[in-house]
């Protein structure tokens, strides 16, 4: 049924484009109705029946809009939130437990020849607080004078 009122609505909407293209514009100069006075209809006769033709296919064109509109909202069953059982989470996996791994910190460079061990009982980074400067920043110094003296 969807189908058949679909493929009404798209011949609606082409034929609707298609007598809205024959109407003569404002100016004159775009529309492809009208021509000569020795046709078959006379220029108004020709306003009118292109008018009624637009306003008829426009009407149509609604009514199957409204038609698929409803017909698509008909074929989806009643949904309520209430009605819908509340969806429980699935349960989390518990995270891996997090390991420290010690970082070991070489004071001096092994000998080229010396196969390389780790360091024994060095201290982590963390346990030492970080030190204070040592001095605090030096003051900005001075503007060098300028080499060309200033213009007055």
């Amino acid at each position: 049924m969807i189908a058949v009122i679909l493929v009404v609505h798209l011949l609606l909407a082409l034929s609707l484009i298609g007598v809205v293209l024959l109407q003569k514009s404002e100016g004159g100069a775009l529309g492809m109705g009208g021509g000569g006075m020795g046709g078959f209809m006379s220029g108004r006769t020709t306003a009118n029946l292109l008018t009624r033709t637009t306003a008829v296919l426009a009407g149509l064109f609604f009514l199957t809009s409204i038609g698929l509109a409803v017909l698509a909202n008909n074929q989806r069953a009643p949904r309520s939130l209430v009605d819908v059982p509340a969806s429980t989470p699935a349960p989390a996996q518990a995270p891996a437990p997090i390991t420290k791994i010690p970082v070991q910190i070489q004071k001096e460079a092994p000998a080229a020849n010396a196969p390389a061990a780790p360091a024994a009982n060095v201290p982590t980074p963390a346990a030492n607080p970080p030190a204070a400067p040592a001095s605090p920043p030096a003051a900005p110094a001075a503007p060098a004078e300028p080499s060309a003296p200033l213009a007055k």
